[in-house]
């Protein structure tokens, strides 16, 4: 059975505050019209701190499109592999184990892939499977790990490798004054995070069942305006209530695996903002501390996009993990709007299937 081991998680070493954040709107855009809204959107998403690729003055710079992808791609090759060598080392594994690599990343455009790169550099296979995930946002986290499984489950002796790189920073869009875009702004954040899905053995999740669900009619809720000068984030008002028609999926998805979605032992889902997670407490009936990783992920890191299942995993490992055979649910939502789902139970010995 495939078991997702220990997420190694890196964020990058510039740090920005809420205080600071909120001064830089009050003093950059002090004639809009909706300022008011914008900083309490902002305040109200209990992000405390983020970290970003750049220093805060290079950030606030738009040297143009091109020269923003030169950075992703130059701090992306810097800072990927040592966090995929922790991740095999966590897991147990050598490159020359991982059959197939799982690259995922909206904040940046490479082609080839930054898995082929990866290859090359750190030794992996030729023969390694390459898949890049590159439009899925924020789900892509949980897409990952359920294309991860899929294919553990098709090539039972096959272990996957599953990297999610986010510099949501070099987004950032100086003349974009919309209120979806002011509120990015001061919600999204950088990381990289990689782990390793073990189609034998290994200690962590131990994946049973997936799901996807688009909730029809709402592909333009979240998505990207690409321009000359980027991609600019759009974002519509209703995105903060999805999560009511999203708990029944999940419900559904428990009930058919003959769970119950309000009765588990853990949960680390996607936390785009707090009220996520304060409804998905409602709609599924689940005590709000049953999200603490999620939520300390936001109030620390901020949005970091597809990265942050995996570090909402990492701080349940860190945490000392869940009992042996414990069930838990982990679930990625992004633009779509998309929602990725799986299942599965902590598994903490290293024993054979």
């Amino acid at each position: 059975m495939a078991t997702l081991c220990r997420p190694s998680v890196s964020v990058p070493e510039h740090v920005i505050t809420m205080e600071e954040t909120l001064e830089l709107a009050r003093s950059r855009h002090a004639d809009h019209p909706q300022l008011p809204l914008a900083l309490r959107l902002i305040e109200n998403t209990g992000v405390r701190t983020r970290h970003i690729v750049q220093p805060i003055e290079e950030t606030l710079r738009h040297p143009g499109f091109e020269e923003r992808n030169k950075v992703y791609v130059a701090e992306a090759k810097a800072r990927v592999p040592a966090v995929v060598q922790r991740a095999l080392d966590d897991a147990e594994v050598l490159t020359s184990d991982i059959d197939v690599i799982l690259y995922v990343s909206c904040t940046g455009f490479m082609m080839p892939s930054l898995t082929a790169w990866l290859i090359n550099e750190m030794g992996f296979d030729s023969t390694t499977r390459q898949i890049p995930i590159a439009q899925l946002g924020c789900a892509a986290g949980g897409a990952a790990i359920n294309r991860a499984h899929d294919f553990c489950t098709a090539y039972p002796q096959a272990n996957a490798l599953i990297v999610a790189c986010e510099f949501c920073s070099l987004c950032y869009q100086p003349t974009d004054l919309g209120i979806g875009n002011l509120l990015s702004n001061g919600l999204f954040g950088d990381g990289i995070a990689a782990a390793v899905v073990r189609g034998k053995g290994g200690e962590g999740i131990a994946l049973e069942r997936n799901g996807s669900y688009l909730i029809p009619k709402t592909e333009d809720w979240i998505m990207y305006d690409v321009r000359a000068t980027g991609f600019h984030f759009q974002l519509d008002k209703r995105v903060p209530g999805t999560m009511e028609p999203l708990a029944p999926v999940l419900q559904e998805l428990a009930g058919r695996h003959g769970w119950d979605a309000a009765d588990l032992d853990f949960y680390i889902v996607h936390a785009g903002g707090p009220r996520i997670l304060d409804d998905l407490s409602t709609f599924l009936q689940v005590d709000p501390h049953a999200f603490r990783f999620s939520r300390a992920t936001l109030t620390e890191y901020g949005n970091i996009a597809s990265a942050v299942v995996l570090d909402a995993l990492r701080r349940l490992f860190d945490a000392g993990g869940a009992p042996d055979r414990a069930r838990g649910l982990l679930a990625g939502f992004g633009p779509g709007i998309t929602a990725e789902m799986s299942l599965g139970r902590w598994r903490r010995t290293d024993e054979t299937d």
